[in-house]
């Protein structure tokens, strides 16, 4: 390493004209650590400076290291003026004019200095004319909002611009800078519905991507405040406030854009402390009676987003481990209430389900075997403490939170169900004369059936009880309940007790039942949606599903409740349109097998005749045409707490079986199911992504993509294709995600670019050398289009590779539709790169019987490709037109020339006479008049 600060500065400024400013920054900086004269130091701060200012990195250093070379000799100009530019980039337009004008006065006729302090000048008219003008128009907005007798009109009108002018960073700053917070303060405190969503709205703006004011206005609001907002039964605010609150809170997580702004990025916040104290007053408004059900919603929606890891190998799980201690039993409380009983806390129809939500996520997220029988513990304690048998309301709530947790994190509630006396208590409830414990412990009872070993147990001491509850009762709300449980029970506990035993009825008589269940809108939307659960067991039998879809109130009530968010319902709706459409996966019964099997005289399953094809085509047709695609668009928006992976999976194969007929694909394009496929291609099961990007491929292989997939999300379809090119998937997933590729990459380069950075040459390549014909067509019609692509072009032209070969041989092959596009992409490559039409003549000794083959085709459009590539290859270079001549080629050449003028033909006529007067140019051959 050199010592001699000198010699460290000239080669840091050969590395600064090299523009290798790192190096530069290193060589400086070692030279200021060894150099002892003021002077040297003083330049050797200043080309640092100038480093700097060309990485256009470090903030603060941009106006500081100037500054040092400054102290040390106050006249040094350079210095200056990179401190004017550094202050400039920050913004700091004041103190750019002062240093600016500081090196005008030293050099008054230097023209950069003077026109320096003309842009600076401008500018900070500029600034000051647009902060002068927000200010006045925060001024008059909040002057109209807060007086009641301004006309409705411009109240509204200034509330909207006051929303739009929050979201603006220019916009904001005026507003906290101008006494905005109090001012929206005051507009909350009005009370007036629109006022509040104005204030909360514009306060959400103004915290988006900026920690400090957004502390700054969660500590002047307070959190007590925020959640009471939140807390209020009017939809609209109560999400307004949650959204601001999430603002904070990405603020406070550092989340976001961060924006940098003067002496703030100093500051050091520390966050901790008020994510605590956001955390703890989420969790007690959830059994705050003050709080409406929709609040309590939000508070959940909240902890769900908030709490767990979003990556389960970050190690920090302190958030959860927070709540576990100081929330859970308050989570459990909420799923423990029962909204029929009158100390029920107010709730929503997706209140206990949510919550049940946070438990799961909160149990997924723990790390280690301590830490999830911590959590167990608790839950067991709780449970323990509501159990009493001299109290029967206080028992209901402890079966209630085992049903509960059951719909959560589903192992934790199996252990629950083992605790002494829970699973015979349930039992016992169900033939309570009272409705609310029959109530409470059919629910408990179908949730704890979903496993094998505990539905065993039920069927042994419940379906009696659940038969006569079925019969007896007058209550729908149980009546219903009751049906789904017995229906639960027979599938899940294998068993003789098989549907048509139920309520001693047919399933087609049950299923009517639940479609009258469906269609009452008079019944709550909870009772409802247990029909849908019933019919996504029953429609599992072919003459339920077959006259499901021919009652259209009944579909349409299913689809309007598809709309709400719980995670139950969505699960069945989609479980009823698999079992509707025949989307399930089925076992192929071995014809030997079957044959053996009737010879033991064992028992073989017949398809039903309304599961064959006819008949699938038949529901699938009617399902359409009552919108079934807008209402699983409509699913896939949900939150990702309400659709689960498992969902997701039943909406795709539901899609797939949708887009089988190609004359239907437009309908499903037009009602947003192309948009709606894309997040299930990306996200989910591996089944569900297959299925998904399954119906993409056949929606692509035949739509526009610009109609089908416009803008920016047709390059989010690619990928899905892309994995479909794969040897594990079937030969039909293989074909159509090759023609959907081939649809993408004629439609422009930067599709054929997408296309070629997922990596999937390699496998269009690989589909090339098949041997099943319409596979090995289609990737060649794919090659054909993307050899456009110059990057594709290079690899060609690169040596060590067969990629021409392959191209050449196909030229051979005998299916003619490899042979077009084989030859398509050899006419292009041999025009786009003359280093391909020497290397065509290299790599197989067949080249020239090929392209005498091409050139001579019965096929007009294959044989015009021959003659192109002919063209491109005698154009390319005098002696390899030269080795043409002096082959048959120039017969055909001349047999074709000499043809007749032919409309049909003219296209293959003049190319032929071109490659014939590039010869002559050539001087190869000589026109019949000169011989």
């Amino acid at each position: 390493q050199m010592e001699d600060p000198i010699q460290l500065k000239e080669e840091g400024n050969k590395y600064f004209q090299a523009s290798d400013y790192e190096k530069a920054v290193q060589s400086y900086t070692q030279a200021l650590k060894l150099n002892k004269d003021k002077a040297l130091q003083a330049v050797l701060y200043r080309n640092r400076a100038a480093c700097f200012l060309k990485k256009v990195s470090g903030a603060r250093l941009l106006s500081r290291i100037p500054s040092l070379a400054i102290d040390i000799n106050a006249s040094d100009i350079k210095a200056l003026f990179r401190r004017s530019q550094a202050l400039e980039k920050l913004g700091k337009l004041d103190q750019a004019f002062k240093d600016a004008q500081k090196c005008a006065t030293m050099e008054p006729r230097n023209k950069n200095f003077q026109e320096t302090l003309r842009r600076l000048g401008a500018d900070i008219q500029e600034k000051l004319r647009i902060q002068f003008s927000t200010d006045m128009r925060v001024q008059k907005m909040f002057e109209i909002l807060l007086d009641e007798n301004s006309e409705k009109e411009k109240r509204e009108k200034a509330a909207n611009n006051l929303i739009v002018l929050g979201r603006e960073e220019a916009g904001a700053e005026r507003i906290f800078q101008n006494n905005g917070v109090h001012l929206l303060l005051q507009l909350i405190e009005t009370k007036n519905p629109e006022m509040i969503l104005a204030a909360v709205r514009t306060l959400s703006g103004m915290c988006i991507g900026h920690k400090a004011r957004a502390t700054a206005i969660l500590h002047y609001l307070g959190i007590d405040s925020i959640c009471s907002w939140m807390s209020v039964d009017n939809e609209e605010i109560s999400l307004a406030v949650c959204n601001l609150l999430q603002g904070i809170i990405d603020c406070l997580m550092g989340q976001g854009k961060e924006e940098h702004h003067g002496k703030e990025t100093a500051m050091v916040l520390d966050t901790k402390k008020d994510l605590k104290m956001i955390t703890m007053r989420l969790l007690d408004m959830l059994i705050s009676k003050n709080v409406s059900g929709q609040g309590r919603d939000r508070a959940l929606n909240l902890l769900n987003k908030n709490i767990p890891r979003k990556d389960l190998k970050e190690h920090d799980n302190s958030r959860t481990t927070f709540v576990i201690e100081n929330g859970l039993k308050k989570i459990l409380k909420v799923v423990g209430q029962i909204p029929e009983m009158p100390d029920c806390l107010p709730l929503t129809e997706n209140t206990q389900l949510t919550a049940s939500v946070l438990l799961n996520k909160l149990y997924d997220d723990l790390r280690c075997d301590p830490e999830r029988d911590n959590y167990r513990v608790i839950c067991e304690e709780y449970i323990k403490s509501k159990i009493d048998p001299q109290n029967m309301d206080k028992t209901l709530h402890a079966i209630q939170i085992v049903s509960g947790v059951l719909q959560g994190p589903f192992d934790l509630g199996n252990k629950l169900l083992g605790m002494k006396g829970v699973m015979e208590m349930m039992v016992a409830l169900c033939g309570s004369e009272r409705e609310i414990d029959q109530l409470v412990a059919v629910e408990a009872l179908i949730h704890a059936s979903t496993k094998l070993s505990r539905a065993t147990f039920i069927i042994s001491n419940g379906v009696t009880l659940l038969k006569e509850i079925y019969k007896k009762t007058k209550n729908e709300k149980i009546k219903i309940r009751a049906l789904v449980g017995l229906c639960k029970l027979g599938s899940a506990g294998g068993t003789d007790y098989g549907l048509r035993q139920f309520a001693e009825g047919s399933t087609e008589k049950l299923a009517k039942q639940c479609r009258k269940w469906l269609c009452n809108t008079s019944i709550d939307t909870r009772t409802r949606k247990w029909a849908v659960e019933g019919l996504a067991y029953l429609t599992l039998d072919a003459d339920v599903k077959d006259d499901f879809v021919e009652d259209e109130p009944a579909l349409q009530a299913m689809f309007e409740l598809a709309k709400t968010s719980d995670k139950t319902i969505l699960y069945s709706v989609a479980s009823a349109l698999v079992n509707c459409t025949n989307s399930y996966d089925t076992k192929e019964l071995v014809p030997e097998l079957v044959q053996l099997a009737k010879f033991s005289k064992q028992h073989v399953p017949e398809e039903h005749p309304k599961d064959k094809k006819d008949f699938v085509v038949k529901r699938v047709k009617r399902l359409l045409k009552a919108g079934v695609v807008s209402a699983l668009a409509c699913m896939v928006k949900a939150d990702s707490a309400i659709l689960t992976d498992q969902s997701k999976e039943l909406i795709a194969r539901v899609f797939l079986a949708l887009c089988e007929d190609p004359k239907d694909r437009g309908m499903i394009v037009a009602q947003g199911g192309g948009k709606a496929l894309i997040p299930l291609a990306l996200e989910g099961t591996d089944v569900g992504k297959i299925k998904a990007s399954h119906a993409l491929a056949k929606i692509a292989a035949i739509s526009n993509p610009d109609i089908a997939f416009p803008g920016e999300r047709v390059y989010e379809v690619v990928r899905p294709l892309v994995s479909l090119l794969n040897t594990d998937r079937d030969g039909l997933q293989n074909y159509e995600a090759l023609l959907g590729l081939t649809n993408f990459s004629g439609r422009s380069d930067r599709l054929r670019m997408k296309i070629v950075k997922e990596r999937a040459l390699p496998d269009i390549e690989n589909y090339m050398f098949e041997n099943h014909d319409q596979l090995r067509q289609a990737a060649t019609e794919c090659m054909c289009n993307l050899v456009v692509n110059k990057e594709v072009q290079e690899r060609f032209v690169a040596d060590g590779n067969d990629r021409l070969k392959l191209v050449v041989l196909l030229c051979g092959e005998d299916d003619e539709k490899v042979q077009t596009a084989a030859a398509g992409a050899l006419a292009m490559l041999t025009a786009a790169q003359k280093k391909l039409c020497s290397k065509m003549t290299e790599v197989t000794t067949q080249w020239l019987e090929i392209l005498q083959r091409l050139c001579l085709h019965d096929n007009m459009e294959v044989q015009h490709r021959g003659l192109v590539i002919a063209f491109n290859l005698i154009s390319a270079d005098k002696d390899l037109a030269k080795k043409l001549v002096e082959t048959e080629l120039l017969e055909i050449l001349t047999f074709i020339g000499k043809q007749a003028d032919d409309p049909k033909r003219q296209h293959i006529i003049n190319v032929a006479r071109d490659c014939l007067a590039k010869c002559m140019d050539y001087g190869l051959i000589k026109p019949l008049s000169q011989l």
